[in-house]
């Protein structure tokens, strides 16, 4: 299966990142149609041309039909749904997702479905603060990084079916990798991240910070307005791995602490010097 404009692609839950997809897909010329909760995201997805058709409701037509199925549901929500429903999807159709931990769902998913149904993992690391697919406009792919996450149950057409949705939404760098390496790579890169962001906003309260801070606190704490229910989930679901980076996190800022502490200048700097040096490989380009 090449992803060509004759296939029928839907989206299954229309919030940010649902909606992201769906806005590039169209503008590409794909059909789009989506399934999701609220009657409201469906009114605004066809008022402003971001599906074709979509509904709230269990549509077996519009599930038996689709060629390619994009799950943007939080992980257990989505176990659910391919549990329940499998059996409308129609045979030899691909579904992959976006979800933000891969360990909790990719072998559970895979083990459960119809030999003819294939289930190939990816996460595109993008999104904004906002949720709703009234926002989902301003989510940019460009200049983001795509992880298709493969195992050995997937079949090379899948994978490659795959990179390739990434690069039609425009995603910058298409990468892969193994579940157990994608989980451990987000918990330093993504979760660790923001519970930074949440621990730093929690920490202090001081009266009227905000007339007097600067964009590097800004900067900072971007993602501290954080979606609970969702990171919450992901947090737990990835508990070893974020654990594990939350420990050498500490031990780090432990060792700038003590620097600090007994006026270690020459230590304080060299620490500095090595996180510009590591920072750099960071820099857009």
């Amino acid at each position: 299966m090449r992803l060509s404009k004759d296939l029928n692609i839907l989206i299954v839950g229309l919030g940010l990142l649902g909606g992201s997809y769906a806005t590039a897909l169209k503008k590409k010329g794909f059909k789009v149609s989506a399934i999701t909760k609220n009657e409201e995201d469906i009114d605004f997805a066809l008022e402003n041309g971001i599906i074709d058709e979509g509904t709230t409701e269990l549509d077996a037509n519009l599930i038996g039909k689709a060629d390619l199925v994009v799950f943007a549901l939080y992980p257990h929500i989505f176990v659910e749904w391919i549990e329940k429903n499998q059996s409308l999807f129609k045979s030899g159709a691909i579904i992959t997702d976006v979800t933000g931990v891969k360990g909790s769902i990719v072998y559970k998913i895979q083990g459960m479905l119809r030999p003819d149904i294939e289930f190939i993992a990816a996460h595109p690391m993008a999104g904004r603060e906002m949720s709703g697919v009234q926002n989902s406009d301003g989510v940019n792919f460009s200049d983001a990084n795509y992880i298709v996450v493969p195992t050995d149950k997937n079949s090379h057409k899948a994978i490659e079916l795959c990179c390739e949705l990434g690069e039609t939404l425009g995603f910058k760098q298409i990468a892969e990798l193994s579940v157990e390496s994608h989980d451990k790579m987000i918990a330093f890169l993504s979760q660790l991240t923001h519970c930074i962001a949440v621990s730093l906003m929690c920490c202090n309260n001081i009266s009227g910070m905000e007339y007097y801070t600067g964009d590097s606190f800004r900067d900072l704490t971007r993602i501290a307005q954080i979606n609970d229910e969702m990171w919450s989930e992901l947090f737990l679901n990835n508990k070893d791995y974020l654990l594990y980076e939350m420990e050498c996190f500490r031990k780090s800022f432990d060792e700038l602490y003590d620097k600090i502490k007994e006026e270690d200048r020459e230590g304080m700097r060299e620490m500095m010097r090595l996180s510009t040096y590591r920072r750099k490989r960071f820099d857009k380009k």
